[in-house]
């Protein structure tokens, strides 16, 4: 049986950190082991805001510290499967992907979740289930669009399609 590969969207505006924020735990809450996230964005987007979210929602533990591997480009977290957190910032070429270990980390043991993601190539980037654009609106309003080829994740964050004016949000 082959795996239906089309991609359902949902648009997302947040309106400060923390919903920013939330939205990665709601998103967290719902990934399942083998799922693989690209995240696209200029710096200062949000993306690892997003991912710590994200962690939080996969329940790394409040006390591991979650930050981006500008420099260590692979971090790794407990969590209720491991996740792990790639930064491609820094990387040029398609071979530094081989040695970064790339698939192996995009497998079936865990969840990868992948910072600037504009530089995956595209045989690395089909393996992605759930592609998530982030784009600076404002000070703090974020236009977070997230296309997957699950159905319940679309169905799901369909209902939170505006954070932007919701009370205070609590973690």
């Amino acid at each position: 049986m082959t795996k239906d590969r089309t991609f359902r969207k949902v648009s997302i505006f947040t309106g400060s950190p923390e919903k920013t924020f939330k939205l990665g735990q709601i998103l967290g809450g719902i990934l399942e082991n083998g799922d693989n996230l690209a995240l696209f964005g200029t710096l200062g987007s949000g993306k690892t805001l997003l991912t710590q979210g994200i962690a939080r929602g996969l329940n790394v533990p409040e006390n591991v510290y979650v930050t981006s591997p500008t420099f260590t480009l692979v971090n790794e977290y407990p969590g209720r499967v491991p996740v792990y957190h790639v930064d491609l910032y820094r990387i040029s070429e398609e071979d530094e992907l081989v040695e970064l270990g790339l698939d192996e980390l995009m497998g079936e043991h865990g969840i990868a979740i992948i910072e600037w993601a504009e530089k995956l190539p595209e045989t690395y980037l089909r393996n992605c289930n759930i592609k998530i654009e982030l784009i600076i609106q404002g000070a703090e309003k974020r236009k977070i669009s997230i296309e997957s080829t699950d159905k319940e994740i679309g169905s799901i964050l369909s209902d939170f399609s505006d954070l932007s004016n919701v009370g205070p949000v609590k973690s």
